[in-house]
């Protein structure tokens, strides 16, 4: 056999050799999106908390429907009106929309967190998904969960009599939905992150996401505060999800739409960037 014969065997058997042998150690195989990955991946999250959904999506719209209940005995008679709308049908728009952002909270945070305590992080890290395909995953599976929650909720408010939640500008509700959902999210994730144990995501959810979201005017109009309270209000990003999405109900709102609509869009670009970062590092997740 000549020196080319043997050149050209070994050629034809490299060719045949799977890419990972071809391929030097630390180059990636897969190039652009992994969507394959991707999807398993999303549809693991929404299974999982799909399962359960008495508990994640239905007991929500009955707490949140208790929220509305009390607070109309309590403080609806006698037809008051909030900026010149039914008390009932005011602060429907906030309940259901505070129902989603809490839930896209606890969906998040859950995952990673649940992997770091149970040692199977792993299942997380060594498949082939990018650092933007698992956070893709992750949060998308958390927004899903919020607009099912936030449909669940609609729906309960729908058959509650004396309230009114029909949309007069659905592309505002969607949007703020959606903002307020991927805030959440990402707060959720970065939670699971620098948590160690159940009781630092515990202590986020009631000293941070419930404290800001009963405090963003979700019962009363910030106009009604003093005008110290009305910019510590503006300062709570929460306030804008709140104001924008009664906005697409309703059409009234306690601040400027597009402004609102713009602050929560820069803010969940920091809050992915910072999210990409620290995942991409390994922060608390990697040895």
């Amino acid at each position: 056999m000549t020196p080319t014969d043997r050149r050209t065997r070994v050629n034809s058997s490299s060719e045949q050799s799977p890419i990972w042998v071809q391929t030097p150690p630390g180059e990636p195989v897969l190039h652009g999106v992994n969507w394959g990955g991707l999807k398993t991946l999303y549809i693991k999250e929404v299974r999982r908390f799909f399962k359960v959904q008495m508990q994640t999506v239905w007991a929500p719209a009955i707490t949140t429907l208790l929220y509305l209940a009390i607070f109309t005995v309590a403080l609806g008679r006698g037809g008051k009106t909030v900026m010149g709308i039914h008390f009932a049908d005011f602060i429907a728009p906030g309940l259901i929309v505070m129902a989603m952002i809490q839930n896209a909270f606890a969906n998040s945070s859950f995952s990673l967190l649940v992997g770091k305590m149970q040692g199977n992080i792993v299942d997380y890290l060594m498949p082939p998904l990018s650092t933007g395909e698992l956070i893709a995953g992750l949060v998308g599976a958390a927004v899903t969960r919020a607009f099912l929650v936030g449909f669940a909720v609609w729906l309960a408010m729908f058959l509650w009599p004396g309230v009114s939640v029909a949309v007069r500008h659905p592309q505002w509700a969607l949007w703020f939905g959606l903002m307020g959902a991927l805030m959440l999210s990402f707060m959720g994730l970065l939670t699971s992150l620098w948590a160690d144990k159940f009781d630092h995501a515990a202590a986020v959810t009631n000293f941070v996401v419930t404290p800001l979201s009963l405090l963003s005017g979700t019962f009363y109009s910030v106009h009604q505060l003093a005008p110290a309270f009305q910019k510590v209000s503006h300062a709570n990003p929460f306030f804008y999800v709140i104001s924008g999405f009664r906005y697409g109900f309703l059409g009234v709102s306690d601040s400027p739409v597009l402004i609102g609509a713009l602050v929560l869009f820069l803010l969940n670009i920091v809050l992915w960037a910072t999210c990409y970062t620290l995942l991409k590092r390994g922060w608390k997740i990697k040895q």
